[in-house]
């Protein structure tokens, strides 16, 4: 956690000269991989998740959403990619991934995380230990000392309603967009 931003895993990551594509600057698909280790390190490599075992059976991405907000390039200062846990779900964290050189953040990312079980390869119920991890990167007035409801906000998301008033169109309730929604599923053949 940083000093300046309490409640949240920084991870401090390198840009590389290779990063960079023909209009000079970090290629998009390389941004997206910035988040993912930031979220890797948090689920696997932070402290407390090493020493208590959590996520044993590791977690799927279930969802990515990215808004570009500036053009980056290649600089010898790292990027600082800060994760802080939106809310939690029964099974999913949902994850805000900034990137950025401060003040500057290039790229914000929300994605959810869910907790695997090994055996179905499907999502599995968070682990109490595991929800008391996540709840320390929720922004200050939203971490209680209850546990964690599963129960999702009132209402459609935040994102939702800000990106529904960019595009100048009706905020669509958030079950309503889920359906819309097409579902991918890996071929067994």
């Amino acid at each position: 956690m940083s000093p300046a931003h309490p409640h949240a895993h920084v991870l401090s990551c390198p840009t590389r000269w290779s990063d960079v594509d023909e209009n000079g600057h970090i290629n998009n698909a390389r941004l997206v991989s910035y988040v993912q280790e930031g979220i890797y390190d948090l689920f696997c490599h932070h402290r407390t998740a090493v020493q208590e075992s959590l996520f044993p059976s590791g977690f799927l991405i279930a969802r990515h959403e990215i808004d570009y907000l500036e053009q980056l390039h290649h600089h010898p200062d790292p990027l600082l990619v800060r994760l802080t846990v939106e809310r939690l779900g029964r099974s999913s964290a949902h994850v805000v991934v900034n990137v950025c050189r401060d003040p500057r953040t290039y790229m914000r990312a929300r994605t959810v995380v869910v907790a695997r079980d090994r055996e179905s390869g499907r999502s599995r119920k968070l682990s109490p230990s595991e929800r008391r991890f996540l709840s320390a990167f929720l922004p200050g007035e939203r971490q209680a000392d209850s546990p964690p409801t599963a129960e999702p906000p009132a209402g459609p998301p935040q994102w939702l309603s800000v990106k529904a008033a960019r595009a100048g169109g009706p905020v669509v309730p958030a079950v309503a967009a889920q359906r819309r929604r097409r579902r991918c599923r890996a071929s067994t053949r």
